[in-house]
């Protein structure tokens, strides 16, 4: 099949979530089984020319933006046989510092630039002729809106099927109702049933209600958005939708997050053989400046500071924490009111916790190898990597019991000492430190312990069994579009 890609973000070109992984990582395996796929996305500042030296690629695309027309070069770039990079270059909206906004708050235009791309993906797809065009979140939203709208006309793009993804519905694209003029469609589509929501323009609800097929990150996750805790306001539309909804769990890249294989971390180690994990241990604790301690167990934790994270729940247990006798360390940076209080609790106990408010990428392969518990309380996570990345190298999880989360980790089972982490379910300070309790009771038990780090280590998550799913979908979708009748 031929395949299109969009998304706004994509590794190893630009990045601020999960996101980027995926829709860096996903058509790498669907190239290398066969298929032809092209990546578009952004031509940010930020993406390293020297490093990706793109050229251009012979397609100039013009966009009418309400009565203006804008126009925005595409330069390509091979990344691996059957995968090419497309970066579409419009200066005016690409060219910033920062991808969405700045620490202020988002750029006043972002449904401009984002109608802008939605547009061009669907330009471009005139000239590919992709059997599959597969948009990520909202700011792809109304690529299936014009696809099945302005460009019915195109009989290549008629044949073609368009799938859409949801990431993360907490981001749904929403703006102002006089932006709506921006995207050059008919008023009739601005109604409850179509790109309005609640007086204003939806991005990401457009996707939802005029794509072919609907996925999101995983299976859990698929269901709890269809109800009114989790559904951000689109449980309904959702739900209006369930027949063409579809929760597929993302894979990693286990090229990168691997302790067999990963350059970062100070000792390599694979299952059985778990010597090299100490000397990880001690290497992190020195990083953080506290006591190399082989038998104190070692929580860790990767994350952005916000609510929807869990740090609610965390804030409160961490002087019960520090009086159970772990070391703690955690990387991110987030909302200013923990990352401030995560600062004090580091200086408040310097000989057992270490933080680091940043983002640092070899950091980060250093906890997941040196750490023996990671923690993710989230309230709510669409899939969620570094539970993954954590099993791969026996770093064992303690999860709240959503979304991905519960779909990759098992809780562990005393009766027979079989499961891959420790997971919760209320929502609650208590209940995530029951949770801790009960894996530090399982820590001090090593023949226990191994085992189940030895379990984690031969899970398999890479991207391979995705991508198949993938590929089922599309091949569903496509017959089932080939079978329907044309709509006048």
């Amino acid at each position: 099949m031929k395949i299109l890609f969009a998304s706004p973000e994509a590794v190893p070109f630009a990045k601020t979530g999960g996101l980027a992984d995926v829709a860096g990582a996903l058509p790498k395996a669907l190239a290398q089984m066969g298929h032809e796929v092209n990546l578009i996305l952004p031509k940010y500042r930020g993406i390293d020319e020297r490093r990706f030296p793109a050229l251009p690629a012979g397609m100039v695309l013009k966009i009418p933006i309400s009565q203006k027309v804008i126009s925005g070069e595409v330069y390509a770039l091979d990344l691996a046989p059957r995968f090419r990079a497309l970066l579409l270059r419009q200066d005016a909206y690409y060219d910033r510092d920062q991808m969405y906004g700045t620490p202020s708050g988002d750029f006043e235009d972002n449904a401009e630039r984002f109608i802008f791309f939605s547009r061009a993906v669907a330009e471009a797809a005139l000239e590919l002729t992709p059997d599959i065009i597969h948009c990520h979140d909202w700011q792809t939203g109304l690529t299936p809106v014009y696809l099945k709208t302005l460009y019915r006309w195109s009989p290549a793009l008629a044949r073609a099927a368009s799938i859409f993804t949801i990431h993360n519905i907490g981001y749904q694209g929403l703006f102002w109702h006089y932006d709506f003029h921006l995207t050059n469609l008919g008023w009739e589509l601005f109604t409850p049933k179509a790109l309005e929501y609640y007086g204003k323009l939806n991005l990401l609800k457009g996707g939802i209600v005029f794509a072919d097929a609907v996925t999101t990150v995983s299976r859990k996750y698929m269901e709890e958005i269809q109800t009114p805790e989790f559904g951000k306001g689109l449980d309904g539309v959702l739900r209006d939708r369930r027949e063409d909804l579809y929760g597929i769990l993302n894979g990693v890249d286990y090229e990168e997050w691997s302790p067999a294989g990963d350059s970062f971390i100070k000792e390599k180690y694979d299952a059985p053989d778990l010597k090299g994990k100490k000397a990880c241990k001690a290497d992190l604790q020195r990083e953080f400046y506290l006591q190399e301690e082989p038998n104190v167990p070692l929580l860790g934790i990767i994350s952005r500071l916000t609510d929807q994270k869990g740090f609610d729940l965390l804030a409160p247990i961490m002087k019960d924490l520090m009086r159970l006798g772990v070391q703690f360390v955690l990387l991110g940076t987030g909302e200013e009111e923990y990352n401030l209080l995560f600062q004090k609790i580091g200086q408040s106990y310097p000989r057992q916790a270490g933080i680091r408010i940043a983002f640092d990428n070899v950091l980060a392969h250093k906890i997941e190898a040196g750490a023996d518990l990671f923690l993710m309380p989230s309230q709510y996570e669409p899939c969620g990597l570094n539970q993954i990345y954590s099993l791969r190298y026996g770093t064992i999880p303690v999860v709240r019991a959503t979304g991905g989360l519960d779909d990759t980790i098992q809780d562990f089972n005393p009766l027979n000492e079989e499961g891959t982490g420790f997971k919760f379910i209320d929502y609650t300070p208590h209940c995530l430190l029951e949770a801790i309790k009960r894996a530090l009771q399982v820590y001090r038990n090593r023949p226990v312990w191994e085992k189940i780090m030895v379990r984690a280590m031969a899970q398999d998550f890479s991207w391979g069994k995705s991508a198949r799913e993938y590929v089922n979908l599309y091949e569903k979708i496509l017959a089932k579009k080939k079978e329907a009748p044309a709509k006048p």
